[in-house]
């Protein structure tokens, strides 16, 4: 254990000693006045509590707009941030891979955390290939795993909050019809792009659950986590994919460096095709306040916009 998790895991035990334990302490009386407590990891599950929490819930978002939850190192703040709240949510799956240890800690002391994805049966994740064991964490972008983790979320709610369960359920039950209609959108929107162009190209493979989903094949130049990083053979043999297939555009992350994708690009030139920089897409993170993209719906929306008028865009 490094020198930092032992500073966090002190933080941690600090307030076992000196307060009665989960089991014995008195329940939360919850209102719009006492709300409460949550941290969520990444911007999207905070979206998600703020949804179907309401007035109940004050959220606290650990990772803002561009952050990578991949390399995301939770500082002592962060820490007691987690250990003061009622709650805590994060998506599982090692996605916040520097934090398993902290929430592995907190859930043996008694603390109330959660995983989003613990709602899903091991035949609906995608495995991954360099991670013997692990899955792809990125069930977000397959919105009808989402309208899972909403289900998790409900869940946890209600089972702290009995008194304000139905409120918390029309809540979902309005979010959930919402979703239905978002997966319904994305499907028509993908069939607009030609079948030959239907290729997503990205920083990292963060959309396998989008190309699962909506049957289009993504090429990630990472892998799943962007802790690995990709070599000089990664760079060559999807610039030749794309030169070969004449893909019209590659696509940057929005807390990814471009630098990747930009080396991509400069060998298919040198391969004589030239492919666009289609724009941005937020893969790991929502879009900053006052944006579209700044809630998981707009997120969608405004990603599915950028990649269908991308590849439906003749090449010159």
């Amino acid at each position: 254990m490094t020198k930092s998790i032992w500073a966090l895991a002190i933080l941690l035990l600090l307030p076992v000693g000196c307060a009665p334990s989960p089991d014995s302490a008195t329940p939360k009386v919850v209102s719009s006045e006492n709300p409460f407590q949550v941290v969520a990891t990444t911007s999207m599950i905070a979206d998600l509590v703020k949804v179907i929490g309401g007035a109940y819930v004050d959220v606290d978002g650990l990772m803002g707009p561009g952050v990578d939850p991949h390399l995301y190192k939770a500082s002592e703040g962060d820490v007691s941030a987690m250990t003061d709240a009622d709650l805590v949510f994060y998506n599982g799956l090692h996605l916040e891979g520097k934090m398993v240890e902290i929430f592995e800690q907190m859930s043996h002391l008694g603390r109330k955390v959660f995983a989003v994805t613990s709602g899903l049966a091991e035949d609906e994740l995608r495995s991954s290939e360099l991670f013997v064991g692990n899955h792809d964490p990125h069930i977000w972008f397959d919105v009808s795993l989402w309208m899972k983790a909403a289900e998790v979320v409900f869940s946890v709610l209600a089972e702290n909050d009995a008194l304000h369960a139905a409120d918390y359920e029309a809540r979902k039950d309005a979010y959930l019809a919402e979703l239905v209609e978002l997966d319904a959108w994305v499907r028509s929107e993908v069939l607009r792009i030609p079948l030959n162009y239907r290729v997503l190209v990205t920083s990292h493979d963060a959309f396998g659950y989008f190309g699962r989903a909506y049957e289009m094949d993504v090429k990630g130049l990472q892998g799943l986590s962007t802790a690995t990083e990709a070599g000089t053979a990664d760079v060559q043999a999807l610039a030749q994919f794309v030169a070969d297939n004449r893909i019209p555009s590659m696509f940057v992350e929005s807390s990814i460096s471009p630098r990747g994708i930009e080396a991509v690009r400069e060998a298919v030139r040198s391969r004589g095709f030239e492919v666009r920089i289609g724009g941005t897409l937020y893969g790991d993170a929502l879009g900053s306040p006052g944006t579209i993209a700044e809630t998981y719906v707009g997120m969608v929306r405004e990603n599915v916009n950028t990649i269908v008028t991308e590849l439906t865009t003749e090449n010159e």
